[in-house]
């Protein structure tokens, strides 16, 4: 039976000092069988997103040598993007990719969690799928005050005691560590430079607000461009088309339109296919019609033919 393939997303909080970037991710792909998918780098986020996949234990092992990294080189009292955070480290979810389950990847935050609180001392929070209470499933919720109002609180509140590490900040700040199923990571920008309407536009299209399900959503000022910034949790409920049409009927309210929009990290093949199928109407199109797709299956059944 084939080994368990694990995917990790964790976000840096550095997305200037590339020298500091490939550090981090020079610690992680150490780690034998850790395999780089990719690293996104936003200067006005101020953030890094690296992926990579990999068994369990070679995937544990390059979040922790990750997160060590950051501790050593990211100064969060230093620190200002747009983006919010509690730590160096900021976030980091396990994601069950090939032959992997979310209980899986559940054991592996817990475990991580465990070693970052008492190999690294650094606070940790569990969130998500990972969430040891209710409080602490939506990330926002953890994030909530960033490293600023963590400092004030933590050691003070008990209701912002961590899961594993101790009650007090240095300048790595806190690590959130969970599982998760897939997520898109997805920004749309607009014609102007009026944050408060990109701020608006999040507040109508976020579930947490009335908006859309399995969708969070903030308005950023970004290159002098309105952003609004989304996290989308479950693209096969909630599609890309429908999260940028409501933007586009959103921005109208404001007369401003959305100019272009990025995906961040990686994106799974059928939710862009679903995004070309609604606009182009291909209402009866067979996705086995597709080249690339057809010529993946006769060459898979041609090695299996050739191993039997």
């Amino acid at each position: 039976m084939p080994e368990p393939l694990i995917e990790c997303v964790p976000n840096f909080s550095e997305g200037r000092r590339q020298e500091v970037i490939d550090q981090i991710v020079a610690a992680i792909t150490a780690v034998p069988g850790v395999l780089l998918l990719g690293v996104d780098a936003d200067a006005d986020h101020h953030r890094s997103v690296v992926t990579f996949a990999g068994p369990p234990e070679a995937v544990l092992e390059g979040a922790l040598r990750g997160i060590a990294a950051a501790q050593r080189l990211i100064n969060l009292d230093e620190h200002r993007g747009q983006h919010p955070r509690i730590g160096a480290a900021d976030v980091v979810p396990f994601v069950p990719l090939r032959d992997a389950t979310l209980e899986q990847c559940v054991a592996l935050a817990h475990r991580l969690g465990q070693r970052v609180g008492a190999e690294l001392g650094l606070p940790v929070y569990l969130y998500e799928a990972a969430a040891t209470r209710p409080e602490r499933v939506n990330l926002a919720d953890v994030r909530r005050g960033e490293y600023e109002g963590l400092k004030q609180s933590l050691g003070r509140d008990p209701a912002r005691d961590p899961d594993y590490g101790p009650a007090r900040l240095t300048p790595a700040g806190a690590v959130a560590i969970g599982a998760r199923q897939p997520l898109v990571a997805y920004n749309v920008y607009l014609n102007t430079g009026d944050v408060a309407i990109a701020r608006k536009i999040a507040r109508a299209i976020r579930h947490s607000s009335g908006g859309l399900r399995y969708v969070k959503a903030i308005g950023l000022l970004v290159n002098g461009r309105a952003q609004v910034s989304i996290n989308m949790t479950d693209v096969r409920s909630t599609p890309l088309q429908r999260v940028f049409e409501l933007i586009k009927a959103e921005a109208a309210r404001y007369g401003c339109t959305p100019t272009e929009s990025e995906i961040v990290g990686f994106v799974p093949e059928d939710a862009l296919l679903e995004v070309a199928e609604h606009y182009l109407q291909l209402n009866r199109f067979d996705r086995s019609r597709i080249l690339e797709r057809r010529l993946r299956e006769l060459e898979a059944a041609r090695q299996r033919g050739a191993a039997e």
